[in-house]
């Protein structure tokens, strides 16, 4: 040990001390390093720091330095680069608030006991300071990360929200800081702080490293902040301050990105929102939230069952029914043939039940609903009805309306094969009324056709609802790729990037997955037309955007690009029931625009 220091360019360094064989002796000497260490001005600081973080991420649970004084050591670092500019620019000393900060919010993520040691250690204020924007957007981040993680806990929760300008903090973070980064680093690159671009790349290099990790950051610091705001949300003391129109206008649209697709994001916050009935009344006031809520129900992925909480709730509030009822109705109506998604069980039951209370309880007066809901609830009960009574039907019967209902779908086929496309969507309407509710794998087939009719209809939001029952009655649910695409392009249509998006990369992982002999059959999987609508789409949903239109750094109107035409051509035509497909043959033909479309023909 005596050979290793007097070796060492710093005696006494944490590294050396972290080599002591005594344990005794080596617990004596980190408490000391701890203490000692922010009142000194040596350079080299950042190694340990560095070495300091490592540990923390690799070992949170690990409680020896949080015994020994980390927490103090940390907190008394951001004070001095916050207070002294002079240290904090001599070597590399930048790095330091914000590795501490990180080295905070590591051990505080699981364990609630290290997180009150954190709060007596005093981290929050200096914490705070950080997310002011003290520093950088870079420290920001790893404080409102820090932050989020004592919020979490019952005992410490206090103690974050005793600042009070905390939550109006983040509530401007999540809304700013896609425009913060993008303006503070994306946009110039010969302005970027070097410390930015070394964090980002860890040693990797290249600005085009900087940038995805820069979009990566960007994304955590806003779905950090709203985890911060969600915890805020439980309780209803808080909500006045969350649900302003501004704020929840925004929340739909706060998705973190693809880089963060676990994350709830928005939505989980509104979902927390609306879990309150303080909260249920400013979000049902906001009929831009209730629409992106219906898409997001409507949707293929983990945020659905959220959207579908919100809407369920909202529903079933006697005083915020009647300012939902007209739009959310018929969007969890096309849900209404789900059996079960994730957790929820009997989630198709769940709905009817929902409706049909709203149905009972206001029938009649100012806010009673309207007789094209009823009419709509009482044809999904109907459907229940039938599917009843089809169990108590021979075989032979069921049989000869299956028949009747294949007969119908040919007579559609060949209306849409000779142009006539809105009779052809009749017939399929009439052989839905006419096949077995049992028959799901016909009816899914005649759903997603006639959501292709609607589509060359200019009807986008028919065919979003028939695609979405068609992906409501497929086994597995939201996995059928013919109605995946077909919405695809229904949102494209109604210029909803991020849902459009979803759903084409939805309809991509099928592709690469299906053995329907149509869609295995190419060589390379994945059609043309839907990488082509999935760059779109993401140009369109590009995390900075918004703040790159302005900033005026790129024109999205050049380079928007049709991808209907084409995508239309290659598409998917589905005219037999699955069980039939070995029967299909390819031809093409013209709708009624003289637009090419590629076809399966049931011979």
């Amino acid at each position: 040990m005596d050979k290793m220091i007097a070796d060492c360019p710093y005696p006494g360094c944490f590294f050396c001390v972290m080599k002591e064989g005594n344990p005794n002796k080596r617990r004596s000497s980190i408490m000391k390093f701890f203490r000692e260490l922010p009142s000194q001005d040596d350079d080299g600081q950042v190694l340990p720091i560095s070495g300091l973080w490592n540990t923390a991420m690799a070992h949170p649970n690990d409680p020896e330095f949080i015994e020994l004084g980390i927490f103090e050591c940390m907190a008394a670092l951001i004070w001095k680069g916050l207070k002294n500019r002079r240290w904090l620019s001599h070597d590399q000393n930048i790095y330091i608030p914000y590795y501490a900060a990180h080295i905070i919010g590591s051990y505080n993520m699981n364990m609630e006991d290290f997180a009150e040691t954190a709060v007596n250690a005093g981290v929050i204020p200096p914490l705070v300071e950080l997310l002011r924007g003290r520093l950088t957007w870079v420290e920001q981040r790893v404080a409102v990360r820090a932050l989020g993680h004592l919020a979490t806990y019952a005992s410490t929760f206090p103690a974050v929200a005793s600042h009070g300008e905390i939550l109006e903090l983040c509530i401007q973070l999540a809304m700013s800081s896609l425009e913060i980064v993008y303006s503070h680093f994306y946009q110039y690159a010969d302005r970027r702080l070097s410390y930015h671009c070394d964090l980002l790349t860890r040693g990797m290099g290249g600005m085009e490293m900087e940038s995805r990790k820069a979009e990566e950051w960007a994304s955590q610091l806003q779905c950090w902040s709203l985890q911060l705001i969600n915890c805020f949300a439980f309780k209803p003391e808080f909500l006045s301050t969350i649900c302003k129109p501004e704020f929840l206008v925004k929340l739909p649209g706060l998705w973190g990105g693809l880089v963060n697709e676990n994350s709830p994001a928005g939505i989980g916050l509104l979902r927390t929102i609306c879990h309150h009935k303080l909260g249920r009344g400013p979000v049902s006031s906001c009929p831009g939230v209730i629409e992106a809520l219906c898409n997001i129900a409507r949707s293929s992925d983990d945020w659905q069952y959220m959207a579908i909480d919100c809407l369920l709730w909202l529903l079933q509030d006697p005083n915020t029914f009647h300012k939902v009822i007209e739009k959310a109705a018929p969007a969890v109506l096309d849900l209404a043939e789900i059996s079960s998604l994730g957790d929820h069980r009997k989630l198709g039951d769940s709905i009817l039940n929902a409706l049909q209370e709203c149905i009972q309880s206001h029938g009649t007066g100012r806010h009673s609903v309207s007789n094209r809901i009823k009419e709509n609830v009482e044809e999904i009960l109907h459907s229940r009805e039938r599917f009843k009574w089809e169990k108590s039907l021979p075989k032979e019967d069921l049989h000869i309306k299956q028949a009747a209902a294949l007969v119908v779908k040919l007579e559609g086929n060949s209306l849409f094969s000779s142009g006539n496309i809105s009779g052809a969507a009749s017939k399929y309407s009439e052989a839905l009324a006419l096949c077995p509710v049992r028959s799901k794998k016909e009816r899914v087939v005649l759903y997603s056709n006639r959501a292709q009719c609607y589509l060359l209809l200019q009807q986008p939001l028919s065919a979003i609802s028939d695609a979405t029952r068609a992906l409501c009655l497929h086994n597995p649910v939201n996995r059928h790729a013919k109605s995946l695409w077909r919405r695809a392009q229904a949102y494209d249509m109604l210029g909803l990037a991020k849902e459009s998006l979803l759903d084409a990369i939805l309809f991509i992982n099928e592709c690469s997955q299906s053995t329907d002999p149509d869609l295995s059959s190419r060589q390379n999987k994945v059609p043309d037309y839907a990488e082509r609508l999935v760059k779109k789409q993401m140009r369109a949903a590009w995390l900075f955007r918004e703040a790159a239109v302005k900033h005026g750094g790129v024109d999205f109107e050049a380079d928007g690009g049709d991808v209907y035409g084409q995508g239309t051509d290659d598409s998917e035509w589905e005219t037999a029931s699955e069980s039939d497909a070995e029967n299909d043959g390819r031809r093409e033909i013209s709708n009624n625009d003289g637009e090419m479309i590629n076809m399966l023909q049931e011979k």
